[in-house]
């Protein structure tokens, strides 16, 4: 049998540590070269260690400051489920307060960006039409839990009063309830996840560990003429939220 990585073993060592309650939530561990001392490996040894148990937040790295036991987070619960978008209220807010926090988002709009090969696909667009982006943070008592990236086709909204997804009468009303102010009726949506590492960029915003885990959910709705609308990427951090999905019976 291979022989276990020293990162592994030292991460094991800490955890147990912790588990015998020597260090607490909240306390800050000594320093990598003191650890590093104790146990008889290199300060990178301990580095990789302590990455591992950030990413599955038994750790948390506080910059300036040095690495703490993390506080027990609740992880929040994501239901998926397209029944859920017919409701006049946000489906978000409705999963914050069923466990007691209050839900609410950021977002960033850009008109006429030309859609990038992969987004054109989904959409069933050439490569280079314009789009409406939108990117979200979704937070949870103020804390991001959630991302999104939305691409709506620009000819399809242009020149009505749904064409920013958060601006205007109809901001915040949901891709469903905003076609249908012009006439598109949405039938279905698909959604493909993909479990996957987190980029620099989606751990810096998520305020996780740089390669945690997340589920990238590839999501297009559709009108009942089938022509897709709306196309979206959502990243789901592991560590903070469960993914729940509803599946209606048909009754």
């Amino acid at each position: 049998m291979p022989e276990q990585p020293p990162y592994l073993r030292i991460a094991d060592v800490l955890r147990q540590r912790i588990a015998e309650h020597e260090w607490r939530p909240g306390d800050r561990l000594p320093s990598r070269a003191q650890i590093a001392r104790e146990c008889g490996v290199g300060e990178n040894v301990v580095r990789r260690a302590q990455e591992l148990l950030i990413s599955q937040g038994i750790l948390e790295g506080r910059a300036g400051s040095g690495t703490y036991v993390a506080e027990p987070r609740r992880r929040v619960r994501v239901v998926r489920s397209s029944a859920r978008e017919q409701r006049d209220d946000s489906p978000f807010r409705a999963d914050m307060k069923a466990v007691g926090k209050y839900g609410d988002w950021e977002s960033r709009t850009e008109a006429k960006v030309p859609a990038p090969v992969e987004i054109a696909t989904r959409l069933g667009i050439t490569e280079g039409d314009l789009c409406v982006r939108t990117a979200y943070e979704f937070l949870a008592d103020g804390r991001p839990v959630q991302l999104s990236t939305s691409w709506e086709p620009y000819d399809l909204t242009a020149g009505s009063l749904v064409v920013l997804p958060e601006g205007g009468p109809h901001a915040g009303a949901g891709v469903v309830n905003r076609m249908a102010e012009i006439g598109i009726t949405v039938s279905h949506a698909v959604e493909q996840p993909e479990p996957r590492r987190a980029t620099a960029e989606e751990a810096s915003l998520l305020g996780i560990q740089q390669a945690a885990l997340v589920t990238h959910i590839r999501r297009t709705y559709y009108s009942d003429q089938g022509r897709p609308v709306e196309t979206a990427d959502i990243i789901v951090p592991a560590a903070l939220c469960e993914i729940v999905y509803e599946i209606p019976t048909g009754r």
